[in-house]
């Protein structure tokens, strides 16, 4: 057995408000779900991207909730990286600085595409690259 893809894909962040308006208004993804405190989901592609407040969800469920997700969470600075051609990295570059996103590096990888991370409100590494440096 081989998973065919990656349904979800989560990043843990300390302030939910100033994430979810970067994540919508910047980045431009829909939202899909939202529980004030613990979480905000967003649609991406094929898949689902799950910001949560950490804390929030070392808290194991109650014994009589109906959904039993059991604890999760992590500390410091993740990562996630959006697919993107190398016309819309140049884009995503002039769409950032437009609204004074650093990017933080910007580079060619030796096996072919290209790459920019930025970082969201809460440190994590984003960014941004092209499917080629996998092989895709």
């Amino acid at each position: 057995m081989t998973p065919s893809a990656i349904l979800e894909s989560a990043l843990y962040v300390t302030d939910l408000a100033e994430v979810e308006t970067f994540y919508r208004d910047i980045i431009g993804l829909e939202p899909v779900g939202k529980v004030e405190g613990r979480h905000v989901f967003f649609r991406c592609g094929d898949g689902v991207l799950l910001l949560f407040n950490a804390e929030a969800t070392k808290i194991p469920p109650a014994s009589d909730a109906s959904l039993k997700v059991p604890p999760h969470g992590t500390a410091g600075e993740g990562h996630l990286c959006f697919a993107a051609t190398a016309d819309e990295i140049a884009k995503w570059r002039d769409h950032l600085a437009a609204n004074n996103i650093a990017i933080e590096s910007d580079f060619e990888w030796p096996q072919g595409g290209h790459s920019i991370y930025i970082r969201d409100p809460s440190g994590n590494s984003i960014e941004f690259a092209e499917p080629r440096i996998w092989g895709f």
